[in-house]
């Protein structure tokens, strides 16, 4: 009996993968460690600069027809059927869609998470917008593009981008900041929790919906990558990971590539979280 090579499971070639969310700092990654595995890329997102931008860091010394751009909204059902009916008339299949799109207020620098609100204030003008994009846009671009996965019963995967955020509650004493009283210190928002973990149901729903079409479904949730945060938030963090450091964006690369390729054929409905350890303790 022949055994095909471990590393030929890796093999995308001739997949074409669509990334939500593009144009962000793991969207970029994604779609990375995609092309280094031989896929076609649609990088998805509602800014056309910053998706140029994107293909741009994307295309050293790969051929520029392997990634298509696309404005689209996935908070918008509309738009989401536009890029798909384009996609058809071009002949082009999703085989991967990386459902990554979400609105993330960030910690920069010393200045401490911007555009958040505690629980007692928070808009529900935020909420809903939140919740559009990073959760019912996943709903949305996995009924469209899973339905046609299904259509055609040649399978596929769907990748949904959680957090560990989805396992357990944020640590608010993070982003706290010396000298603010109590009702005005930041907080990491509740949209973003309630959304991570969300988007887990999502998977595990998803992962008995089209078993027998051959689509898997799966989650992937990072821990808390290094960009630029500042030296007392990424020392607080660093203290509750065990493995002492936060994660380079480049870290997730083979976790998405092995959760998008035949090398995890038997994985469905899982929820993959690596956070260093943090969940572990």
């Amino acid at each position: 009996m022949s055994k095909s090579q471990p590393i030929s499971k890796f093999d995308l070639t001739n997949k074409t993968a669509l990334v939500t969310g593009g144009a962000g700092l793991l969207g970029i990654e994604h779609a990375a460690a995609l092309l280094e595995t031989g896929a076609m890329i649609v990088l998805t997102d509602i800014s056309e600069t910053a998706l140029f931008e994107a293909k741009k860091k994307l295309l050293n010394d790969i051929d520029p027809a392997r990634v298509l751009t696309k404005v689209m909204d996935v908070s918008r059902l509309d738009s989401i059927r536009t890029v798909a009916a384009e996609l058809e008339t071009i002949g082009r299949r999703i085989d991967i869609l990386i459902n990554n799109a979400a609105i993330d207020p960030k910690v920069q620098g010393d200045r401490g998470v911007l555009e958040t609100s505690r629980l007692e204030n928070f808009p529900l003008e935020q909420w809903n917008l939140q919740i559009a994009v990073g959760l019912t846009g996943a709903f949305l671009c996995s009924q469209i593009f899973g339905t046609a996965m299904a259509r055609d019963g040649k399978g596929g995967v769907i990748l949904n981008i959680a957090s560990d955020l989805s396992v357990f509650s944020p640590d608010q004493r993070l982003y706290r900041k010396q000298g603010l009283p109590e009702d005005l210190q930041p907080v990491k928002p509740v949209t973003y929790s309630v959304i991570k973990t969300g988007l887990v149901g999502l998977t595990r729903y998803l992962a008995t919906y089209w078993p027998d079409r051959g689509i898997r479904s799966n989650a992937l949730s990072p821990g808390g990558i290094f960009n630029g945060q500042g030296e007392e938030f990424v020392k607080r963090l660093s203290s509750l990971i065990p493995l002492g450091r936060m994660a380079s964006r480049e870290e997730y690369r083979a976790a998405v590539q092995f959760l998008c390729s035949d090398a995890s054929a038997y994985l469905n409905g899982q929820n993959i979280v690596m956070d260093g350890g943090r969940s572990a303790w």
